[in-house]
């Protein structure tokens, strides 16, 4: 059985988990910027720094307890990006494609970090950065998966919530709005009755099977890795 230590399970995630949060909320402002509001840039958000986005309870507090505990669904948030809607030329739209670029961030993370675990499988066993790329291309693999899919659920305020509204027609799209001030409750108690990893740890689980493939890992070691990772 393969046995990680503190340390080791610290540095393997803290990179990742980091550039899992700062890469996800910069695409927005990024996009946003793009699509004609400039309001991240000005307000210095649009950055690689990970302190302009971090929330202190959210991104380190909560899914560093979530991952302490055995069997747990890793949930976190960061300070959101602002964005402000008036500036886009097609208001609807263009907040979709501002909410999809998080996710679709998070996407090329996780393959990016499976090409990593692949080049440290393909170092020598005695090279001593070998195994601490290895467990980082894991974590990361994991960590940008489980965002991109929590964050495509169906419901405001998450990605998935606003890309749903920016589909529907104006008054269903109107009205599915209107539980934004609901949908962090909604989604605790989902969270804390089971459903969520119920609903959402299915999908997760086909997507990184098909990123270990990419990192040449067979399922049961990618599984072997990350349970070390998550085991204290």
């Amino acid at each position: 059985m393969l046995r990680v230590n503190l340390a080791q399970q610290i540095a393997a995630w803290l990179l990742p988990v980091l550039l899992a949060v700062t890469v996800h909320e910069t695409a927005h402002g990024w996009v946003a910027r793009r699509l004609g509001d400039r309001t991240a840039e000005m307000l210095g958000r649009l950055t690689l720094n990970p302190f302009k986005h971090i929330d202190p309870v959210g991104t380190i507090l909560v899914p560093g307890i979530m991952l302490l505990l055995p069997g747990s669904f890793i949930f976190g948030w960061a300070k959101p990006v602002p964005v402000d809607w008036r500036n886009f030329r097609h208001p609807k739209r263009d907040m979709a494609w501002v909410a999809l670029a998080g996710p679709v961030s998070n996407l090329l993370m996780a393959v990016a970090w499976a090409l990593t675990a692949r080049f440290a499988l393909g170092l020598s066993a005695e090279n001593p950065v070998a195994l601490p790329l290895l467990f980082m291309g894991v974590a990361g693999m994991f960590i940008n998966t489980l965002l991109m899919v929590l964050n495509l659920l169906p419901l405001p305020p998450l990605d998935g919530g606003r890309v749903l509204t920016g589909l529907l027609p104006g008054p269903y799209a109107y009205k599915f709005s209107r539980i934004e001030p609901y949908g962090f409750i909604i989604l605790i108690a989902l969270l804390v009755t089971g459903v969520l990893g119920v609903v959402l740890w299915p999908v997760a689980s086909l997507v990184l099977s098909m990123l270990a493939s990419v990192a040449g890992m067979k399922a049961n070691y990618f599984q072997a890795i990350l349970s070390a990772l998550m085991n204290s």
